[in-house]
């Protein structure tokens, strides 16, 4: 990328939904711990709102501060871009002030840590939701039902959802010309894939990777879990959530809906999950896939880029992210992941939590609304950096200069396949993402170690399970 932070941005912002949260488990089992503070303390009676730095800069930070004081220019608002390294690191920092009593007033949270904080600091929506139902309706009408559900938990609403990236997979035109290969189909299936790869390896040289992945939680394994019709934890939904759905959707888009989503027994020894990762380790077998990396992907934009890599998964984020690299709107596309058993895909989604320790619960309320209006993601989205939850924002103009061709794709990932849902994400979930990449490292070393790895998996997730968050 020509601008080092925006592509640092792009990055944190690949982080939000997947590699960011792995390293949770060390500010969840040192909770109780947390003691002092990084940045001076609320003491001017100013609404205060954390949020990750190099995931929102300079301009961003503007735009929300000068929006929200022309509708509210009796709170005092103060952003807080906390410099973190990754989204762990930021979180570490939030509980930090908050065990010092310098809590801000909201965090902005990815999926990862919506249950996380909805059991340990969050305070429910429901009451100001239900008394501003008229202003909200607009709202709910604008935004996919399932991100809603997935700001949930136990029946209340903890967040209102202002973006999300689905695990889409990304094309390099070039290597797709290349190999004489068409744009895949949105009905295209696992074995289309797999015949895609070869064809990519034949005319793709030593260097050449066709399938290239991160060992995450977001946009890692999981995407497959999901198409072969499974899960690295059993999902159900809770009960509840009925005053929201009957009070803002029809009867269609509300049907199956429930109080959120719970995630509970380790599955890691299900048939369909030695399938997968079956499946994985044959595409390494083969030469079709590199076996996976950890981190966030640093090194992807310059390899994808530069065609050394021709399929990849990535989210609507990777549109701002590949321009800023260089990349002409034509050099890419996107579609579907394929189908399997199944073609249920898996996204992540980020909002404002309010904390329970805010002085200024009302007045936060008010910013939660400022953020989540059509002309605040309008102006704080110019760069597609994410996909906004609000439906209407996704237009032909927002794709015209950065691409990519079936921009379609980030939005309808939800409204063609309504089942999709969010990453295994449960109060446990940094011991959980910690454990399954660990073993999912083990298990792709080679074919053999596919059923024994996810054995000790299995294990390991029943002890993270039986744990207090």
């Amino acid at each position: 990328m020509t601008d080092s932070h925006l592509t640092r941005r792009a990055l944190m912002r690949y982080g939000a939904y997947g590699a960011g949260a792995a390293a949770l488990a060390g500010t969840a089992a040192s909770w109780e711990r947390l003691t002092g503070a990084d940045i001076p303390g609320r003491d001017d009676g100013s609404l205060v709102v954390a949020t990750l730095g190099p995931a929102y800069g300079p301009e961003a930070i503007r735009t929300l501060r000068e929006g929200f004081a022309e509708l509210h220019p009796d709170i005092k608002l103060r952003i807080n871009a906390v410099q973190a390294v990754d989204w762990s690191d930021f979180f570490a920092k939030i509980l930090t002030q908050v065990a010092a009593g310098t809590a801000p007033d909201l965090v902005y949270v990815a999926t990862e840590g919506v249950q996380l904080f909805a059991q340990r600091l969050g305070v429910a929506l429901d009451k100001w939701v239900k008394r501003d139902a008229a202003e909200l309706k607009e709202y709910f009408a604008d935004v996919h039902p399932s991100l809603v559900e997935s700001m949930m938990y136990e029946g209340s609403l903890y967040q209102l959802p202002v973006e999300f990236n689905a695990a889409d997979l990304y094309f390099n035109r070039q290597v797709l010309r290349r190999a004489g290969a068409d744009f895949p189909p949105a009905d295209w299936t696992r074995d289309d894939f797999t015949t895609l790869l070869r064809d990519m390896k034949k005319s793709g040289g030593s260097r050449f990777t066709p399938y290239f992945w991160t060992n995450r939680l977001w946009g890692g394994v999981v995407p497959w879990l999901f198409a072969n019709e499974t899960n690295l934890l059993a999902e159900s939904k809770a009960p509840g959530g009925q005053w929201l759905w009957d009070g803002f959707y029809p009867a269609a888009q509300r049907e199956g809906r429930g109080g959120g989503f719970r995630w509970t027994t380790p599955q890691a020894t299900h048939d369909r999950v030695e399938e997968v990762y079956d499946y994985l380790a044959s595409l390494i077998q083969d030469g079709l896939s590199t076996r996976p990396e950890g981190g966030n992907g640093q090194n992807l934009i310059g390899v994808f880029s530069t065609g050394r890599v021709g399929v990849t998964p990535a989210g609507g984020f990777w549109a701002g992210g590949l321009h800023l690299a260089g990349m002409k709107r034509d050099g890419f596309d996107v579609q579907y992941f394929p189908r399997w058993r199944t073609q249920r895909m898996q996204y992540g989604a980020a909002g404002y939590a309010l904390l329970r320790t805010s002085k200024m619960q009302d007045e936060a309320w008010e910013f939660i609304k400022y953020a989540a209006r059509r002309d605040t993601l309008t102006r704080l989205f110019t760069t597609n950096q994410t996909t906004p939850a609000r439906r209407s924002l996704l237009t032909a103009a927002r794709y015209e200069e950065t691409g990519p061709a079936h921009w379609p794709v980030f939005y309808d990932t939800l409204d063609r396949f309504p089942d999709t849902g969010p990453i295994p994400a449960p109060p446990q979930v940094a011991e959980v993402e910690q454990v399954l990449l660990k073993h999912t490292g083990t298990a792709l070393a080679s074919p053999r170690s596919v059923r024994p790895a996810l054995r000790r998996m299995q294990g390991d997730l029943e002890k993270a399970m039986e744990r207090d968050a």
